[in-house]
């Protein structure tokens, strides 16, 4: 059997925006519950789980962490992430491991960019959520302001379960607001004034005890502490509690609410799909189907390659083998291990709602499922900062391969891609802070040094008009020859066509199975009749059509959305062979390409800017001159307003520097992908031109 009950698990993430204390509140979780001996600080390099270097030397966190502890009889996991918006996609992950999300929020900075998306992304897990008012012990706090913040930006939910006595140097506790002393004073809030309204949110869930309350009988602690679970799990309910992880005030009363707000595995609802494509159910039962997935990678330099996984049914043991969803064979899990902090202890077996990390698993990556039900991918965002980077010795470029393929499998955030066009190894990040720490951890883990430049900006070239054309490949050289010809018709495909209705056989009378690749847009229809194209030849029109497009046409660009119908066709018996039609298909898709129409496409972003109000009208003037459309504006709680806009990426690759500039080290932003969309004229001849120069003087 696992260690641990179901019910007596409760699975954490602490989030937020830096610099709220979320890694120093959990050394002090650690220590107060006796799971770790030694102090530990963030700032004299000596954090629990703040271990690697680059942290070390930076200050603050860079990869979720995951530790444990024990307390009033319940066994907790908790999972430490990063606060800034850079390092967003290890905080997507745990989430994916855990039930309850604990949003930290600074006393004195209040609301930031990154709360907002945290508490979103919480939500979209269907995790359960709590507010952490951390650092109470901060000067300049206005707490009655920064509840009004809360409640405004995220709603009446948002309830406060304690408030603080006493603020700065004179926090000195926290009073109930369910349980309310009798002495109060010092409060910065009456709890009396909040008793009433969160006993009536949180008995909302049970229809015959509300009813009892409203008739004159209060419900019992037993049924408040049963009940604020199922209102926290259902959203009618974000408690809010204060605390100081540096000084401890509150820490007790913490934890006592991490009990009983913390969902238990079984009380988030969980569905995944079986083999016949049916939705089915998740319950936490240690008896039930394994259903296991992979929510973090680590590859440690000492036990190599960390797969961190979560438990959500059935028993997951050591020395079995367990099938992997997508996979044609199973894994053999040859060892489990618990996991704290930097350090592992090994386990037999892990139940529901359990934790554990697999050692050397080469075979399973991040997102997949352990078992015979397939859970829903995690939905990391797409990164769109990029650097070419160079090893600064060429006899490290194998090495620096490798240690490329490592940071792919720990970070799903980033990746390397080798341009087909420039021969450049481009990576991709959140942001310059993002492929900053990458390049160091290359530095002192891999012992790789790079040298970096700003890559291409990744355009693609497409039609705006249908178009028909063909082209003969005749060669005679001696002996046999090459004959190939090939006629196309070539149309414009919208994004979300729908592939089947679009390729009717009304449209093509003799039409064979459509070959469509959704990664590109790209249709290929074959209408050939009466053999004008032997059928063993198609393969080779097809690589043809495929060459050219990722060697592009117009500005060498890979080409998208588009849809080209092969219709006739020219062989010969003795000359046709593969290579022959596979250069006119090649040579007519540029042909016809080119009188289509064509243009080129950038990729738009969606970019959400959290700034102080004084510079709204800076951003949006500064958005516009990068031709930018400013969609929208929400108040970010404070003085601080979000503007979401879209833009070129080619315009903002390094608008950290400016938004800095503008706000003076203030405003922060998020960036993703959003979508692609045509050139402007003038700057499309420009791109143009520049690659026609650039081909002469390759030629």
């Amino acid at each position: 059997m696992a260690k641990h009950k179901v019910d007596d698990i409760r699975n954490w993430v602490l989030c937020g925006h830096g610099s709220t204390g979320k890694t120093t509140l959990l050394d002090t979780l650690l220590n107060t519950t006796g799971a770790v001996k030694r102090q530990a600080s963030v700032d004299d390099g000596t954090s629990i789980c703040d271990f690697d270097e680059e942290e070390k030397h930076h200050k603050y966190t860079i990869e979720a962490k995951v530790a444990h502890f024990d307390h009033a009889g319940k066994h907790f996991n908790i999972i430490d992430t990063p606060g800034y918006p850079d390092f967003i996609g290890q905080t997507i992950g745990a989430m994916r491991g855990v039930d309850t999300a604990a949003i930290l929020i600074n006393a004195q900075a209040g609301i930031e960019v990154n709360t907002r998306r945290v508490f979103a992304e919480a939500g979209k897990a269907g995790l359960g959520r709590m507010i952490v008012i951390s650092k109470m012990d901060s000067e300049n706090i206005d707490f009655a302001k920064l509840l009004g913040d809360i409640q405004e930006l995220f709603g009446k939910p948002c309830v406060p379960l304690n408030v603080p006595i006493g603020q700065g140097s004179h926090f000195k506790g926290v009073a109930s607001t369910l349980d309310v002393p009798a002495d109060t004073a010092g409060a910065l809030v009456d709890p009396a004034e909040i008793s009433e309204p969160l006993i009536e949110s949180i008995i909302e869930v049970d229809e015959q005890v509300m009813e009892r309350y409203f008739e004159g009988t209060p419900p019992t602690k037993e049924e408040i502490g049963r009940l604020i679970g199922q209102a926290i799990a259902q959203g009618s309910v974000i408690p809010i509690v204060c605390v100081s992880g540096k000084t401890g005030v509150g820490v007790p009363e913490l934890l006592d609410a991490m009990v009983t707000c913390g969902l238990t595995p079984g009380m988030v609802s969980r569905t995944a799909t079986n083999a016949a494509g049916e939705a089915v159910e998740i319950t936490a039962d240690p008896s039930g189907p394994l259903v296991a997935q992979v929510f973090k990678t680590r590859i440690d330099p000492f036990v190599q390659k960390l797969t961190f996984v979560r438990v959500f049914s059935g028993t997951l043991k050591k020395e079995t083998t367990v099938p992997v969803v997508g996979s044609r064979k199973g894994v053999k899990i040859a060892q489990l291990l618990a996991v704290q902090a930097n350090e592992t202890s090994p386990v037999d077996e892990a139940g529901p709602g359990d934790i554990i990390a697999l050692v050397k698993m080469e075979e399973i990556e991040t997102g997949n499922t352990l078992g015979e039900l397939a859970l829903p991918p995690i939905g990391f965002p797409r990164p769109m900062v990029g650097l070419a980077v160079t090893p600064k010795s060429r006899s490290d470029q194998t090495k620096l391969s490798g240690a490329l393929t490592k940071i792919c499998q720990e970070d799903r955030t980033f990746r390397r891609e080798l341009d087909p066009q420039t021969k450049e190894t481009v990576i991709n990040g959140m942001s310059e802070l993002h492929l900053q720490i990458i390049q160091e951890r290359l530095k002192r883990r891999e012992k790789v040094e790079v040298d970096t430049k700003e890559p291409k900006i990744p355009y693609r070239e497409t039609i705006q008009a249908n178009a028909e054309g063909s082209y003969r490949h005749k060669k005679q050289s001696g002996g046999s020859g090459q004959f190939g010809e090939v006629h196309i018709r070539m149309y414009p495909l919208p994004k979300d066509t729908n592939i089947e209705e679009y390729a009717v056989k009304s449209r093509f009378p003799s039409l064979k199975e459509p070959h469509y690749d959704a990664d590109w847009n790209f249709l290929w229809l074959d209408s050939v009749v009466g053999g004008t194209i032997p059928g063993n030849f198609m393969p080779a029109v097809e690589k043809g059509f495929r060459d050219r497009m990722e060697r592009g046409v117009i500005a060498g660009y890979h080409v998208q959305d588009i849809c080209v119908e092969v219709f006739f066709g020219k062989h010969h018996p003795v000359d046709s062979n593969e290579q022959a039609f596979k250069t006119a298909a090649s040579m007519a898709f540029r042909n016809v390409f080119q009188s289509a129409k064509p243009g080129l496409l950038e990729p738009i972003v969606k970019i959400e800017i959290t700034i102080p109000s004084g510079n709204v009208g800076d951003i949006s003037s500064d958005m516009s001159g990068r031709r930018g459309r400013v969609l929208g504006m929400d108040s970010a709680g404070g003085d601080m307003q979000t503007i979401t806009a879209e833009a070129p990426l080619a315009e903002v690759t390094t608008y950290a520097r400016s938004l800095s500039s503008i706000t003076g080290g203030q405003g922060s932003y998020t960036i993703e992908f959003s979508h692609y969309d045509v050139v402007p004229g003038n700057i499309q001849k420009e791109i143009i031109d520049k690659a026609a120069v650039k081909e002469e003087e390759e030629d």
